[in-house]
């Protein structure tokens, strides 16, 4: 298993540059089986490293440009007349895919935005009262742009703790952009990559990392983080529950990548930033600032 998630690692480096750190996180963030939000400006790669992983992982792919127009039934599907038949049936949106990017996310309208909320959570839809199973493994990988700029609409608080991670890609160094200037197009090379990792070896490795080991000792770690960010003046609210699940599985995932069978703190703190900066976040600080306080106020137990 870690040999696949070396070749993995080492492919989609391949394909974005100079990135490894939010690769690794992504493809972590997978793991965990949780959702990933990736926000920064237009044209840093948030689009093709979600083109790039659902390649290497061999998932139905389907992307959804979010945009001011757009409403829930485009999202999920609806239900039209057959007249032959004389009933409606219902026809099934961009939403039944194994891995769905919800590309500029913040463009749409609250209502658009809401029609994900219970894909995330539940694993379906709810049509006109009917209930429909989505597919497995299911992943949204979102983007959306700086809330700065024109036509964004911000994600509501109930929207961003259904991401499990949060990640900004920034803009690359001095050597990744002259290998970009001078490689070939990034697209054309994501069309030959073969699959790494397919669905069936992922869901594997998705149960493994639920079996890695915490201690107590580890889970009192983990509480006395989420308790100082309820507790802190540094944050208007805290963590919920579950963030904590998150931050939980998201350094199980941490751990089984780097081939050990239990969390450390080191865990834990490799992951804070990418789970818990967008739950926390005040005005336009990154995620590094606003987890400072904890790393440097919370004891390892």
């Amino acid at each position: 298993m870690q040999n696949d998630i070396h070749q993995l690692l080492e492919s989609a480096n391949q394909i974005i540059l100079g990135k490894q750190h939010q690769i690794r996180l992504a493809i972590c963030c997978l793991l965990a089986g949780g959702h990933l939000l990736i926000e920064d400006i237009p044209g840093v790669g948030k689009t093709t490293l979600a083109h790039t992983l659902a390649k290497l992982l061999g998932l139905n792919y389907q992307r959804i440009q979010f945009t001011s127009d757009i409403l829930p039934a485009d999202i999920m599907g609806a239900s039209v007349f057959d007249a032959k038949n004389l009933e409606f049936k219902f026809h099934p949106g961009p939403v039944f895919n194994q891995m769905i990017l919800a590309d500029e996310i913040n463009r749409a309208t609250p209502k658009a935005q809401s029609a994900l909320l219970e894909a995330m959570e539940e694993h379906q839809v709810t049509v006109e009262g009917k209930t429909y199973p989505l597919p497995k493994p299911f992943f949204v990988i979102a983007t959306q742009n700086p809330s700065h700029q024109i036509g964004t609409f911000p994600l509501p608080e109930s929207q961003l703790d259904r991401f499990l991670m949060r990640l900004e890609l920034g803009y690359p160094d001095h050597k990744a952009e002259r290998l970009l200037l001078t490689g070939q197009n990034r697209y054309s090379l994501i069309e030959s990559l073969p699959v790494q990792l397919p669905p069936t070896q992922l869901q594997l490795m998705q149960n493994a990392v639920t079996k890695v080991y915490t201690s107590p000792a580890l889970l009192d770690y983990c509480q006395a983080i989420i308790n100082f960010t309820r507790e802190s003046s540094d944050y208007h609210c805290g963590l919920s529950p579950r963030a904590g699940l998150a931050l939980l599985t998201a350094a199980k995932a941490w751990a089984f990548m780097d081939q050990r069978s239990a969390v450390i703190p080191e865990d834990l703190q490799a992951v804070l930033p990418a789970v818990a900066g967008h739950r926390l976040r005040e005005g336009n600080n990154n995620s590094e600032a606003i987890i400072a306080p904890i790393l440097n106020k919370v004891a390892v137990h």
